[in-house]
């Protein structure tokens, strides 16, 4: 693990201090609509989400946090802009976070009562920047980059601490993957509150991914980061799915099913890319530290994934299942996807 940062409960899920990095989403759907953001909710939840935001643009939504509480399992954080009176009426209808710029939300009076507000219901904070939300004086000084958005972050945590909140979490967001990578950088050498990391404004499924898994990538192998949201514009399961891939891949969640497969190439002579997609999605929720290995051919395949729990490799008309490099079956390969399945399901199941 990283830097030891503070640790902050978010509704029971520890954030920091060398807890385990939480994956965050946030609903598409109008939080006043209660049905429909529960039912997002629970999807998110299945994926494997950990904590939830909600966006609050009325009294409406604010109102309907207490309702949606009771129905969902994981940390609920509200999601504030330009309204003190929000803020407090989401803290006050139950929201285990709440995610605010105090710059935004009006003068000192304003910010004093939502500190107040959130000291009185014992709960953290997120403040933090985006490339859209510097502040001016920090943009004028530095001009968008990594200074800017870091002194901007800090100047609103300043301003909470004055007010005697201290427990924050931090973000500073980019959609440009360098700046992301930058400003987490030098943030995390700056202060010792909990990071909230993601790229945001990343695109679509297929950009969105690749952006977050080298910027979040970067920052987690280098020991930077408490919570993540991956941002795509799609189904928020996206997001979470994304996510877990990208902690499993930096390995910092040991408890799934590997799988394994190689590209590839003119040796191999039966459909092991079919098998390897069919494996991967198959085992994509189980909670259990395996390797699986889909190999192409029976020239390399053993050898090359020995440290597999169980792999499988073909040849033209007969496939071999092989566990630590050493082959135990040879089968037909019509017969490959039902056997090599029933093994993997037993491993899954001692």
């Amino acid at each position: 693990m990283g830097k030891n940062t503070k640790i902050v409960n978010i509704g029971g899920a520890l954030v920091g201090g060398g807890e385990s990095v939480k994956i965050q989403s946030m609903c598409t759907t109008k939080t006043a609509n209660v049905a429909a953001t529960v039912a997002q909710i629970a999807s998110l939840e299945e994926a494997g989400c950990e904590i939830i935001r909600v966006s609050v643009l009325d009294e409406d939504d604010a109102k309907a946090i207490g309702r949606i509480k009771d129905k969902i399992h994981i940390p609920l954080v509200a999601d504030i802009h330009f309204s003190h009176k929000l803020a407090i009426s989401a803290i006050e209808n139950g929201c285990d976070k709440v995610r605010i710029n105090p710059g935004n939300i009006g003068g000192e009076e304003q910010i004093r009562a939502v500190a107040d507000c959130i000291k009185a219901h014992h709960i953290p904070v997120r403040v933090g920047a985006n490339t859209g939300s510097i502040e001016k004086q920090y943009l004028n000084k530095y001009g968008k980059n990594e200074y800017s958005l870091v002194e901007s972050a800090l100047h609103n945590v300043r301003i909470l601490e004055k007010e005697g909140v201290n427990d924050i979490v931090i973000s500073v967001k980019a959609s440009s993957v360098p700046l992301t990578v930058a400003a987490y950088t030098l943030l995390s050498q700056r202060c010792d509150y909990p990071l909230h990391i993601g790229v945001t404004e990343a695109g679509t499924e297929e950009m969105a991914v690749v952006k977050s898994s080298v910027a979040l990538g970067a920052l987690l192998l280098n020991g930077i980061g408490d919570t993540m949201r991956v941002s795509i514009t799609d189904d928020p399961v996206k997001e979470v799915y994304a996510a877990r891939r990208i902690l499993r891949a930096v390995g910092l969640d040991k408890d799934y099913v590997d799988v394994i497969s190689c590209p590839t190439c003119g040796r191999c002579m039966w459909n092991s890319m079919e098998l390897a997609k069919k494996i991967t999605k198959k085992v994509e929720n189980v909670r259990k530290s395996l390797k699986v290995a889909v190999m192409g051919c029976v020239v390399n395949g053993p050898g090359e994934a020995k440290d597999c729990d169980i792999g499988i490799a073909g040849a033209a008309d007969y496939c071999v299942i092989f566990k630590g490099g050493e082959i135990i079956k040879k089968i037909p390969s019509a017969e490959a996807e039902q056997i090599f399945t029933a093994e993997i399901e037993k491993l899954i199941n001692d």
